[in-house]
């Protein structure tokens, strides 16, 4: 049995007195299990177990839903391996979105691999799968779908649009109108899509890949504020090693890997493994140090505008995946470390003088963390073992 309280013992509690007085094998094996808490509370071993667990935090996933997780993130991260050449952190940062049911903004130059590591991602999935090849003349209900009327039933019938599929890679967004990319914010949050007064829910799993081009401003139209909420992380991929475009050449002499490549994962199983890494758990302190990071922006002098609530919790599912994936059934200060980066830094406004500055939303955040303090592991409830 494991206890709410650590200075309560089993002889304490009123609900086992008839079996503590009247069972003398049992009174024995709780007396010496008394004993060796206390002994264990004396050293600081208790910290081992988690056994105070904050009221948000729940009971957390045993280490075979772990191993569940953690074996779906590995087949899909070497899948898409296959194609996408030295780019695992980009591709596990992916799986952790996917396992959010969060959507994902790949920002980079032209030609670094963007929609390859988005298709490879689609592919891996038994998922229905649509493209949108984002242009400024492309209107919202190109994307949503619209009635047409059918002459041989001479009624409108409703015609889905891409968006209606499960994977959606909306390629070079920042290409699309404003008016059209408003199409995809209720979409992306809700989860759902109106057309002519009509709402219809959208299948799941569902998640957008959208990728964009910093650095070509003609003919482009920047994502506002509200658009980029949206996405649960922004991963930018870089520039190969030398060692990897020698793979590249390799890989890529004969045919493209890409149209080779299969699913290796089902919707159904999926959705399960989506269920299981919201109940990772996260201790209270671990809880409170996130809430600090989020509070810190809202006040630092270079930033107009801080993190939102939605922006808090984004971070906080984020590491929940991340912790499951890497076979961990509690999340650590270092995954929120790692990965606060990639949740927040799109959702941050600077101010005019920290652009005149040179800093950029990643810089004030990397002082950020550094700044606040960082639980130990024994106030967290849980060690490394």
């Amino acid at each position: 049995m494991i206890f709410n309280n650590h200075q309560e013992t089993i002889a304490d509690r009123t609900d086992h007195v008839f079996l503590y007085s009247f069972h003398p094998i049992l009174n024995v094996a709780v007396h010496l299990f008394n004993r060796l808490w206390k002994a264990m509370e004396a050293v600081g071993l208790s910290a081992i177990i988690p056994v105070e667990l904050s009221e948000s935090g729940g009971t957390p996933v045993d280490d075979k839903a772990v191993l569940k997780v953690s074996q779906l993130g590995r087949t899909v991260k070497e899948n898409v391996g296959r194609v996408v050449v030295g780019k695992d952190d980009a591709v596990e940062l992916a799986i952790v979105a996917l396992l959010c049911e969060g959507h994902v903004l790949i920002e980079d130059i032209p030609g670094i691999g963007k929609t390859t590591l988005a298709k490879a991602i689609a592919r891996s999935l038994g998922c229905t799968f649509r493209r949108i090849q984002c242009t400024p003349d492309l209107l919202p209900s190109d994307i949503t779908g619209t009635y047409i009327f059918n002459q041989k039933t001479a009624e409108f019938e409703f015609r889905p649009g891409p968006i209606m599929a499960q994977v959606v890679l909306a390629d070079e967004i920042n290409r699309a109108t404003p008016r059209t990319q408003s199409a995809l914010l209720e979409a992306m949050q809700e989860r759902q899509v109106t057309a002519e007064g009509e709402t219809r829910p959208l299948p799941r799993p569902f998640m957008v890949l959208a990728t964009q081009n910093p650095i070509e401003l003609e003919g482009t139209f920047p994502l506002p504020e509200a658009q980029l909420d949206r996405f649960l992380l922004r991963i930018r991929m870089g520039y190969p090693t030398a060692a990897d475009d020698r793979e590249i050449l390799a890989r890529f002499r004969r045919a493209d890997p890409l149209e080779e490549l299969t699913p290796v994962v089902t919707s159904d199983h999926l959705l399960h493994i989506q269920s299981l890494c919201r109940e990772v758990l996260v201790a209270a302190e671990v809880e409170d140090y996130i809430i600090r990071l989020i509070r810190a922006t809202r006040e630092h002098a270079m930033l107009q505008l801080g993190a939102s609530p939605r922006a808090m919790l984004a971070l906080y599912h984020a590491v929940q995946v991340l912790a499951a994936l890497r076979g961990r059934a509690f999340v650590i200060p270092d995954d929120i470390k790692y990965i606060a980066a990639f949740v927040l830094a799109h959702r941050l406004i600077t101010k005019v003088d920290s652009h005149l500055r040179g800093r950029t939303t990643e810089d004030i955040l990397n002082e950020i963390i550094s700044a606040v303090s960082v639980p130990v592991e024994e106030e967290a409830g849980v060690k490394e073992g």
